[in-house]
C-alpha cells in the first residue's frame, strides 16, 4: 500500500514520533490514522517501560500562584538531559503538575512515602468503621485494604486521577509524555501553600 507524504505529516504533528515511525505505523494499519496512532501509543508506552530505569538528574522546578495570591505549588521534576527540559511538552506537563497539585491538594507523592504511622492510623479507622456498620469480622481487613487503596488515589500524587481527565492518573499521564519525549521523567517532590492550612 502507498502511504502518502500528507498523511505521514498529519500522523507526526497529531504524536510527535519520528518520520519513519510514523510510515511503519500507517503501513501496519493500512493507512488508517486513528489506529495507527493507538499502534504508536501502544509501542511508545512500551518504550517508556524500559526508559523508567534511566536516571533522571537534570529538569526545571516548576511553581505556581494561584490568582488570589492565596494558594501557590512548586514541584522539581526531572528528566535525563537540558535538551528534553527545554521543550514544549516537558515545560507544558510541568505547568499542568502544578495546577494539579493546587487543584488536587496531594498529600504524598507516591504510596511508598505514606508513613507507616499514618498508615497504621487510617487503616484502624476503616476497621473501627466496618465494625461498627456491622460488618462480619472476617471480611474487616478486607474492607480496609479496599479504603487503604482508595486512600492513596486520593492523597498520593501520582495514584490521582488527573484532574484534567479522571480516566487518566497522574503516573499515565507522565509516560505518555515519557513516550513523546523518549527520557524517562521523574517527579522529584513538589509543596502545596495555601493561606490558613
Amino acid at each position: 500500500m502507498e502511504i502518502s507524504a500528507s498523511i505521514v505529516k498529519e500522523l507526526r504533528e497529531r504524536t510527535g514520533a519520528g518520520m519513519m515511525d510514523c510510515k511503519n505505523a500507517l503501513v501496519e494499519n493500512a493507512g488508517n490514522i486513528e489506529k495507527a496512532i493507538d499502534y504508536l501509543r501502544e509501542k511508545g508506552l512500551a518504550k517508556a517501560a524500559k526508559k523508567a530505569s534511566r536516571t533522571a538528574a537534570d529538569g526545571r522546578i516548576f511553581s505556581y500562584i494561584h490568582t488570589n495570591g492565596k494558594l501557590g505549588t512548586i514541584i522539581e521534576l526531572n528528566c535525563e538531559t537540558d535538551f528534553v527540559a527545554k521543550t514544549d511538552e516537558f515545560q507544558e506537563l510541568g505547568h499542568e503538575l502544578c495546577m494539579h497539585i493546587a487543584a488536587a491538594a496531594p498529600q504524598f507523592l507516591t504510596p511508598e512515602e505514606v508513613t507507616s504511622d499514618v498508615l497504621e492510623r487510617e487503616r484502624e479507622i476503616y476497621r473501627q468503621q466496618a465494625l461498627e456498620e456491622g460488618k462480619p469480622a472476617n471480611i474487616v481487613d478486607k474492607i480496609a485494604d479496599g479504603k487503604i487503596n482508595k486512600f492513596y488515589e486520593i492523597n498520593c500524587l501520582l495514584e490521582q486521577a488527573w484532574i484534567r481527565d479522571g480516566d487518566k492518573k497522574i503516573k499515565d499521564l507522565i509516560v505518555e509524555v515519557i513516550a513523546k519525549l523518549g527520557e524517562n521523567i521523574v517527579v522529584r517532590r513538589f509543596s502545596r501553600f495555601s493561606i490558613g492550612e
